[in-house]
């Protein structure tokens, strides 16, 4: 059993990206899927499938390579709340990441959403993790 199953996604798609795999395989939830599906939409992943044909699921996650490099888009994924130490926002509070180059994610009372999106409507929420 996991303990922190953002903890988990977050350290599957940092090891895969660093052992050059092309895609990767998690285990859902809901939390998990609006992750993703802003990873998708900020262009840190290349694409995503959501398979429920197992009674859990899955989420394939296909993840994007510089081309000349071929180092991973994401560069750092850490997790910043904890189960153990909660870190909670105002939406003025909310943290810009490398000055405003990398996201911020945050679970809000409007949904899951990044730092910016969370300023612009102001409301503030639980700092999931970085991105950049």
């Amino acid at each position: 059993m996991v303990t922190d199953p953002i903890a988990d996604y977050l350290t599957r798609i940092r090891n895969a990206s660093s052992a050059g795999h092309r895609v990767v395989e998690i285990p859902t939830s809901n939390l998990k899927k609006e992750v993703t599906k802003i990873l998708f939409d900020q262009g840190y992943i290349l694409s995503y499938k959501f398979e429920e044909e197992v009674v859990q699921g899955t989420i394939k996650i296909a993840l994007k390579y510089d081309k000349a490099t071929k180092e991973p888009v994401i560069r750092n994924i850490q997790r910043i709340s904890k189960p153990g130490l909660r870190k909670y926002a105002g939406f003025d509070e909310l943290p810009r990441v490398l000055n405003g180059l990398g996201i911020a994610i945050v679970s809000t009372s409007h949904g899951v959403m990044t730092s910016k999106q969370a300023k612009q409507e102001n409301v503030g929420g639980e700092v999931l993790c970085y991105v950049y």
